[in-house]
């Protein structure tokens, strides 16, 4: 058994680390292109397809075997393009409060109207940026100060074409399962947009009391449901 981690934008795989000792088996957090060891990436030149190439690399580079793949937030569209290519070593597929628009739109037409008031404020030259005001107000509206202090540390530079490049959900018609865990407190992808993303996706659905960054407030739980959704 092995976990596979997709982090989600504007951040990189350290945001999993409060939930890695407590998985059982092998673990692989993918660094997306321009952050942790692959910050040699310039951010304005990541696309979409690079992400999903990063991912694919790192699972075939570790030579895992029977994957609970991970996507988190912004991460539904990388790991639904990769869901072909791992096919034969997926055994299930978890989309965690993740974005998963209509095929053939764009991530930044599908976000809540204040979230993407907010993200648009942050583009500048090709480059995502979070405010750490807004950055607050989004992921840590249920972390305490310490939490709160690490996750904004975490903040990297992101791409902001990939908000803007139509997504491919054709991986979607791979046949693994897959679960949609909709998180209650969520201020960053509302519950409402985790619906729609979750009809979208199929499979089952589960909820999970939590903001945005459920392996930073409540990784007890998240290891528990992954545990559960690999046996």
């Amino acid at each position: 058994m092995s976990f596979v981690l997709i982090h989600g934008a504007g951040m990189g795989a350290s945001c999993w680390d409060p939930l890695l000792p407590l998985l059982e088996g092998d673990t692989l957090a993918v660094d997306l292109p321009g952050r942790g060891r692959r910050r040699s990436a310039d951010p304005r030149s990541v696309t979409l397809a690079d992400c999903t190439a990063a991912v694919v690399e790192d699972v075939e580079a570790a030579n895992l075997e029977d994957i609970v793949l991970v996507a988190h937030s912004f991460a539904g569209v990388t790991a639904t393009p990769a869901m072909p290519a791992l096919a034969g070593r997926l055994r299930h597929v978890v989309f965690l409060s993740a974005v998963v628009p209509a095929d053939g739109t764009r991530v930044l037409d599908q976000i809540d109207p204040d979230v993407r008031a907010t993200v648009e404020e942050s583009v500048q030259g090709g480059v995502y940026r979070q405010d750490p005001g807004g950055a607050t107000a989004m992921l840590c509206n249920d972390m305490d100060a310490e939490q709160t202090g690490w996750m904004i540390d975490q903040l990297v530079d992101d791409s902001a074409a990939l908000l803007t490049e139509s997504v491919d959900l054709s991986g979607l018609r791979a046949d693994i399962p897959r679960t949609y865990v909709r998180l209650t407190k969520d201020a960053c992808y509302p519950p409402e947009l985790q619906k729609r993303s979750a009809a979208v996706v199929g499979g089952d659905t589960v909820f999970l009391e939590s903001g945005h960054m459920a392996m930073v407030t409540i990784p007890d739980q998240v290891a528990a449901l992954l545990h559960r959704l690999s046996s």
